[in-house]
């Protein structure tokens, strides 16, 4: 799959939410801040002004690790222009997140839901589920 058709599938998750209703323009992304592999905290909010494609994922789900390599090539081709990937792992567990970006080599931030908080806050029903944020939130 190419780098062109995973935005176009992300970009379709714009106009339906995680539960199937329609998510009107004017509804803002839950702001949260969560702890990176790399150890900082990053906030949504920071964020403000890029479009931002927020990915969930899990180790143990298959799907999710097949399109980590294709989330950033999407990474490195349109960072420059205003573009963010964040990958939100599901578990909570530093390690085995490490692990899958170990064996991927993928460079966008990864963050760790500990609790599942954000999860919960942007009503993932499935794994892996990408949210796109536009740049006004």
């Amino acid at each position: 799959m190419t780098a062109s058709k995973v935005l176009g599938i992300a970009l379709l998750t714009l106009t339906v939410s995680m539960d199937g209703h329609a998510v009107a323009i004017s509804d803002s992304a839950p702001d949260f801040t969560l702890k990176s592999l790399e150890g900082s905290n990053l906030r949504l909010e920071e964020y403000r002004g890029q479009v931002v494609l927020l990915n969930f994922w899990a180790s143990w789900c298959g799907p999710c690790r097949q399109e980590m390599p294709l989330l950033d090539r999407l990474h490195h081709r349109y960072e420059d222009t205003g573009f963010a990937v964040l990958g939100v792992n599901v578990e909570g567990e530093v390690a085995p997140a490490q692990e899958i970006v170990d064996k991927t080599n993928v460079t966008f931030p990864i963050l760790i839901d500990d609790g599942q908080k954000v999860s919960q806050m942007y009503n993932l029903q499935a794994m892996p589920s990408t949210v796109v944020i536009d740049r006004d939130g």
